[in-house]
């Protein structure tokens, strides 16, 4: 029997608004229910886009407690656990599974980073403390490892781990991990600008930051791909190139959230390291979205 995935289409990495006094609560309501209101396919909290690095442990869970109960099972919540320090990361996955998150992100250890070995044995001890599915987040850029081809496929065989928001950029591994994980593993593309690529090798859609500026578009995008209209789903991920670039023309998530707060949707704030984007970069920003039709 094919294992049902957790989500397909395009889930949204969700910025969580902040401010000056902490997490924005309201704002982060209104966000959500636009998503859900727009069509997206699933939620992601508390990743690299909800600035998850820099909230506090006690912020964490209420964000995720926040996001499962104004979701009310809408839609899919997928809780970025993931962290360089293994004991923390089953600590908190097992708080998400038990307040009804739907499925974790885990990223690799970033700065301790880990051999294969290790980042079999660490998947492993999250996934065995797991009560829902894992989704393994690889984005070396970030982290400075890589996730290997034959690392997924050891992985796949435990049932917990179900999934991989790939961002390594590379098709090539890419290529080879679907050739050795088969239906093992659903495949998430982690790049706004290599989605129809990553389907047509067997991904199953996007954990996206564009989302979360155009979710009804990042959705249709998925879904002409599934319905055959191969060329109407590439056009679309050229027509939105501008954007996706400018998106990314700072570090993730300075620009989504200049974007955000432009549509009104939280104020233009960061926590340090990070800083508010620049003006050059984000007059192109929201030159790109005036073309998309979005009114800032």
């Amino acid at each position: 029997m094919e294992r049902k995935p957790i989500f397909t289409g395009a889930a949204s990495a969700l910025i969580t608004p902040l401010n000056e006094q902490g997490v924005d609560y309201p704002k982060f309501k209104k966000v959500i229910d636009w998503q859900i209101e727009k069509g997206i396919s699933a939620l992601v909290i508390a990743g690299t886009s909800g600035e998850a690095s820099t909230l506090t442990d006690e912020e964490h869970r209420q964000v995720l407690k926040f996001a499962v109960d104004t979701v009310a099972g809408r839609v899919p919540v997928i809780a970025g656990t993931g962290s360089n320090d293994t004991a923390y990361a089953i600590d908190l996955t097992k708080y998400a599974c038990e307040i009804g998150c739907d499925a974790m992100l885990v990223v690799t250890p970033y700065y301790n980073k880990a051999t294969q070995n290790g980042l079999i044995k660490m998947f492993t001890a999250i996934a065995d403390a797991s009560t829902k599915p894992i989704i393994l987040y690889n984005v070396p850029s970030r982290t400075g490892v890589n996730i290997e081809p034959a690392t997924y496929a050891a992985l796949a065989e435990h049932p917990m781990i179900q999934g991989i928001k790939e961002a390594n950029g590379n098709i090539e591994k890419i290529v080879e991990t679907m050739a050795l994980c088969g239906d093992k593993l659903d495949l998430y593309s982690g790049n706004d600008d290599q989605v129809i690529p990553l389907l047509s090798v067997g991904g199953k859609g996007v954990i996206s930051v564009l989302s979360n500026v155009m979710p009804t578009e990042t959705v249709e995008m998925c879904n002409k791909f599934f319905a055959g209209d191969i060329k109407g789903a590439a056009k679309m991920q050229f027509d939105m190139l501008g954007l996706i670039k400018a998106l990314f023309s700072e570090v993730n998530p300075i620009p989504v959230k200049a974007a955000m707060a432009a549509m009104g949707f939280c104020d233009d704030y960061v926590r340090l390291p990070l800083t508010p984007m620049e003006e050059a970069h984000k007059a192109v920003l929201l030159q790109k979205m005036r073309e998309q039709g979005l009114n800032v």
